[in-house]
């Protein structure tokens, strides 16, 4: 469903670049975990998967269009959760308004049932909530809006312990065969029981592209991802992945 293809990019002229010649596909219907020492580009790839940045080389092709383009048709159907966000001082209820009508497949129903996962009021003053609340709210319509991807950007920073063990059950109540998503996250014990596929990057280099679908075990992340930047074949090796092309 979407294809980065030979892409590069960096924030300066003068600056190495953060992804160089990086390839990566995304199948419909998985849920990756996107792993990477800080600084791998783990939220630049987000940010040019979303179209929000333009790569100096390559391109990325969401349902065979260049996101770039920012068509009305590829923006309804994605959606990014960035690291750090701000919401206006309004109602939930008019963020709704205002912002609905670009998502066709929005559901009020849906919002309202993930707000409740989270223990969350379906009626809140977004100018009064903490940075952790509203997380929690953003991410609530983020998953309402239905979109086919859905790009999230270390979801569960700022969430204490009790909202991190209802991330796990919002996202598992938004799951479905018609959804992808990509989660870029350090904090892999967060999110390890939900992923069916992990990715870990380095260097502009897609060391793993593995399938957990199979594994009979249950894949310690932590370690797995360490054991991947040591030496990427031993750690297929040792934990019996499946591994695809990127």
């Amino acid at each position: 469903m979407l294809q980065v293809e030979n892409v590069s990019f960096g924030y300066g002229r003068r600056k190495q670049e953060v992804l160089h010649d990086f390839s990566l596909s995304l199948e419909k219907g998985r849920v990756y975990g996107l792993l990477g020492k800080n600084g791998a580009g783990k939220s630049t790839l987000l940010y040019l998967m979303s179209g929000l940045l333009t790569p100096k080389r390559g391109r990325v092709m969401f349902h065979d269009v260049d996101v770039r383009r920012r068509l009305p048709l590829t923006l309804r159907d994605m959606f990014l959760v960035p690291e750090e966000f701000e919401l206006p001082a309004i109602s939930l209820g008019r963020y709704v308004e205002l912002n609905a009508p670009f998502y066709p497949r929005f559901s009020r129903e849906d919002m309202e049932r993930y707000l409740r996962l989270f223990e969350m009021e379906t009626e809140q003053d977004l100018g009064a909530l903490s940075m952790g609340q509203k997380k929690k709210v953003f991410m609530s319509f983020a998953l309402a809006t239905n979109t086919s991807l859905l790009l999230m950007d270390e979801p569960t920073n700022g969430l204490d312990i009790p909202g991190k063990s209802q991330f796990r059950k919002f996202l598992a109540a938004g799951m479905s065969d018609e959804k992808t998503f990509l989660i870029s996250t350090h904090q892999v014990r967060d999110i390890d029981k939900l992923l069916d596929h992990v990715l870990v990057i380095d260097e502009s280099r897609v060391l793993l592209n593995a399938s957990l679908l199979d594994v009979e075990t249950e894949v310690n992340l932590e370690q797995l991802f360490n054991a991947t930047l040591a030496d990427p074949r031993q750690a297929i090796e040792m934990f019996h992945l499946n591994t695809v092309e990127s």
